[in-house]
């Protein structure tokens, strides 16, 4: 499924999200497709972070990586989104991104675009699931083809089985497992996969 081109975009506070959109780049490369991971703008005070010496570091290590432009959603032939989880919906610094893409919405530039997500809680309950799919309301208004993983490889059975999309449960200062970093490969795998389909589709 060569000539996919995929954007990760994602937002993270201590870097679990960024581990998962890495592990989905490297799903996107395994495929066939090119990947480009970019962060959504930091809206949290300069004070809140400084407070919390993990997210500190993890804006640190990260200061090289692009912010996401709207540019990057009208190259993507498929967008992979990743995002904790706050009181069961998407950290508002996501949101506060999707809320800027009603110009392309109105112009019909983000329908057919093949999108998944993928997020992470500090415990099973937290709110994945209702996160992955608060994501996908947005992409409906889109027009945008959902694609979730599903069951559709033994992996997803085996790192929490959310047919939803890939989604970690963090405890702290632990890795996440590897289960979990292979769903994410697989959940890229089968976005690409798809947005082959409907890219080669449209040009037939």
């Amino acid at each position: 499924m060569g000539n996919v081109k995929a954007a990760i975009v994602y937002y993270s506070s201590t870097g679990t999200n960024y581990e998962l959109a890495k592990a989905a780049a490297e799903g996107v490369k395994e495929a066939g497709g090119e990947a480009k991971i970019v962060k959504v703008t930091e809206l949290a005070p300069a004070a809140a972070i400084e407070s919390n010496p993990a997210w500190k570091a993890h804006v640190d290590a990260t200061k090289d990586v692009p912010t996401v432009q709207l540019a990057d959603l009208e190259w993507a032939d498929a967008i992979i989104f990743s995002t904790p989880t706050r009181f069961g919906n998407m950290a508002a610094q996501m949101k506060q991104f999707l809320d800027t893409t009603g110009g392309l919405w109105f112009q019909g530039k983000l329908a057919n675009k093949v999108v998944s997500a993928m997020t992470s809680a500090s415990n099973a309950h937290g709110g994945q699931e209702a996160t992955v799919l608060s994501l996908y309301t947005t992409m409906y208004h889109w027009g945008a083809i959902v694609v979730a993983p599903g069951y559709t490889d033994p992996i997803l059975f085996q790192s929490g089985g959310n047919p939803y999309g890939t989604s970690a449960t963090v405890v702290e200062n632990q890795p996440i497992p590897d289960t979990v970093l292979a769903a994410a490969r697989h959940q890229a795998k089968r976005v690409v996969t798809v947005a082959g389909w409907v890219k080669n589709g449209q040009g037939s």
